[in-house]
């Protein structure tokens, strides 16, 4: 039984939205930093090696806090580990803004161990709290944070040309205190561990471990695969525009588009979700989706809103459906906790590898086609895992959890 079953009207709707301002703050806070990288290589005299590391560091920290996030909810509890990590957010922040070269690095690391923990922790409270609504709740905390990184890249450089680059991101702050003064109601609550709602486990020594289990692997391949795509399209595709000639104003507002885009599938993809077990078709559709936009930048680039539009609806549905396998696959809340932290961990080691991959491929070529031409391949390849991960069928019960 859900412990949402036990709370009133008024808790489930600050439990709601909670979890949406949460969510608004996992892509936000980093992702609005590639429009503003001019402004840092400016001012820092940066090479483009170290300035597209601010944009790998927070993925480097995902991979690396992942799979302790689920220790952090057990010994905490889900309500007061979200709560920590917000906190660490609005540090890493506050940190990042105050001026310094090493502070703008270490404040973008603690900003992605912050998320790191709310990435993994989320799909674990939804599997606990609202098992039958994972899907729809899945596609509305998705379509937050699309909706907020679109806010904030699309302002971001109108804020630096006002109040400089410090004052654009200091202005970021503001998601994490909204979502800690929301999430403050929640913790007054018992303790209650990841597995509260999941019943019965089976004992850890039963079974294979969940990293030997397939399915548990086609879920975090679809999963890295898709970020990797979407961090490389994220942190290069400003760059990507101004080469072209575009200016950095209109590049910035490209970006927006493009991850305002990756936020319409949560208009309506949880809920078509939650009306299908075999998700096979739409996972392959997202992952063909993104390489069509990959493929024209390449092909046709003069129509770059078209194909950053198609991009971030063909990634931001794979976000989605990623998200969404790690409760739909699993058989407990604890058991999707572990998956999230083993999809998390490897899928954003991956991430974090490939924009700077690309970006050392550019300078070598002086192009971006080929590295885009892997990224279509890429695309392919998650269109595949996306055929095997969307079946209707769960990890072992006998999977050991960690």
């Amino acid at each position: 039984m859900s412990t949402s079953i036990h709370r009133s009207a008024a808790g489930k709707g600050l439990l709601l939205a909670g979890i949406l301002l949460i969510a608004a703050n996992l892509r936000a806070p980093f992702t609005g930093l590639p429009p503003l990288l001019g402004f840092l290589e400016d001012a820092f005299s940066l090479g483009t090696t170290a300035a597209s590391a601010l944009t790998t560091v927070p993925l480097l920290a995902f991979a690396a806090v992942s799979p302790f996030s689920a220790r952090v909810a057990r010994a905490l509890g889900l309500e007061r580990a979200l709560f920590l990590a917000m906190g660490v957010v609005a540090a890493g922040i506050a940190l990042r803004s105050v001026g310094p070269l090493w502070s703008l690095y270490a404040g973008t690391g603690l900003i992605g161990m912050g998320i790191a923990v709310g990435n993994v922790l989320l799909p674990s409270l939804l599997k606990r709290d609202f098992p039958y609504h994972i899907a729809a709740l899945t596609g509305a905390y998705a379509l937050s944070m699309g909706v907020a990184a679109a806010l904030l890249s699309g302002l971001a450089v109108p804020m630096a040309d006002r109040w400089g680059w410090s004052g654009s991101l200091a202005a970021f702050i503001v998601l994490p205190l909204a979502a800690l003064v929301v999430w403050a109601t929640q913790l007054k609550a018992p303790v209650r561990q990841p597995a509260a709602a999941a019943g019965p486990q089976t004992p850890p020594a039963a079974g294979i471990p969940i990293w030997r289990a397939g399915l548990a692997w086609q879920v975090t391949l679809f999963f890295g695969l898709n970020s990797t795509i979407y961090y490389i399209g994220i942190g290069w595709l400003p760059a990507i525009l101004t080469e072209a000639g575009m200016s950095p104003e209109r590049a910035g507002s490209v970006h927006g588009v493009l991850q305002f885009a990756t936020a319409v599938p949560g208009l309506v993809l949880g809920l078509v979700l939650r009306h299908i077990y075999d998700q096979r078709l739409p996972a392959a559709g997202s992952a063909l989706m993104s390489a069509v936009a990959l493929a024209g930048f390449i092909i046709a680039p003069q129509l770059a809103l078209l194909w950053s539009s198609l991009f971030g609806l063909g990634t931001g549905s794979g976000i989605i459906m990623g998200l969404s396998f790690i409760g739909l696959r699993t058989g407990s809340a604890q058991q999707a906790a572990s998956l999230s932290g083993m999809a998390q961990s490897i899928g954003y080691s991956l991430a974090a590898a490939g924009p700077p991959a690309m970006g050392l491929l550019h300078d070598a070529l002086g192009s971006w086609q080929v590295p885009l031409g892997i990224c279509v391949m890429l695309a392919l390849v998650i269109a595949a895992m996306g055929m095997l991960a969307g079946r209707d069928r769960r990890i072992e019960k006998v999977c050991r959890l960690r």
